[in-house]
């Protein structure tokens, strides 16, 4: 766990994915010291072990959908 996108992010995210554990990136809900660095965990090495790669603003339509639709989420 951590905030770092290409060292503590990427390394949980690996682990989870090693693990079993279908994983979702929220890309904008991370930093990184570097657009370089940022670059090579979410576009190079991320979609080798996530499921999905999406926004906080994704995050927020799917769960709001969820709630619309009658299907609670439960926390």
């Amino acid at each position: 766990m951590g905030l770092i996108a290409h060292t503590c992010v990427e390394a949980t995210v690996r682990y989870a994915a090693e693990l079993g554990y279908e994983v979702t990136m929220v890309k904008d809900a991370t930093a990184d010291y570097s657009d370089e660095e940022m670059h090579a965990a979410l576009d190079v090495n991320m979609p080798n072990y996530a499921s999905a790669i999406v926004t906080t603003n994704e995050v927020v339509d799917l769960i709001s959908s969820l709630e619309t639709s009658g299907i609670s989420a439960q926390y």
